[in-house]
């Protein structure tokens, strides 16, 4: 399978193009950027979007990851879990995307900006030699590279004014997020994992 940075070296780009991921629903599956289809463990379809947890295949730091897809906010939120015995460089990750939804399929654009959560201390804006290499490339267009930049800021602000606790800042845009064995609004009937019993 062509790497995103192989089909950059190609193109003479001086970055990959931006990374697209499907989410289909029905098919219970998770497109990655390469066009590797990964099996989904769980979808949660809420109001605040979606949420996908999911086993990662042959990755030397990351056993599983969950995230949620925010299209409120531009942003995918991801927590990963780790190999035993390793330890995380950040607790959580934010993705700066464009994503959308099709009937039973959502896909999110990346757009090249990140920022690193660590509760309680600090938020990081990385990648933004991806992002300005990007631009100048012609990748990203003039709103995509405003909605990026704009994205970008108003989380790391709000993530500030918030001790850097993203629940608390989401909270703010009537946005709640439930991770693994948390009560959901509606879990989708066809996943494998049935809600807990009360």
């Amino acid at each position: 399978m062509t790497s995103q940075h192989e089909i950059a070296r190609r193109m003479g780009l001086p970055v990959h193009p931006p990374k697209v991921e499907v989410f289909d629903l029905r098919a219970g599956t998770n497109t990655d950027p390469k066009g590797h289809e990964r099996t989904v463990d769980e979808f949660r379809l809420t109001s605040a979007g979606l949420y996908v947890a999911r086993e990662v295949v042959d990755h030397h730091r990351f056993a599983a990851l969950e995230t949620w897809l925010l299209p409120a906010v531009g942003l995918r939120l991801t927590r990963w879990r780790l190999h035993p015995g390793l330890r995380p460089n950040q607790d959580e990750y934010l993705d700066v995307a464009d994503i959308e939804q099709d009937g039973d399929v959502w896909r999110t654009r990346d757009l090249y900006l990140d920022i690193e959560l660590h509760r309680g201390r600090a938020a990081e804006l990385v990648d933004v030699d991806e992002y300005t290499a990007a631009v100048a490339a012609g990748l990203l267009d003039g709103p995509a590279a405003q909605r990026a930049l704009r994205t970008a800021h108003v989380a790391a602000d709000g993530l500030a004014r918030n001790g850097y606790d993203s629940a608390a800042w989401l909270r703010e845009h009537g946005i709640e997020v439930s991770w693994r064995d948390q009560p959901t609004e509606h879990r989708l009937p066809e996943q494998r994992n049935p809600p807990p019993s009360r």
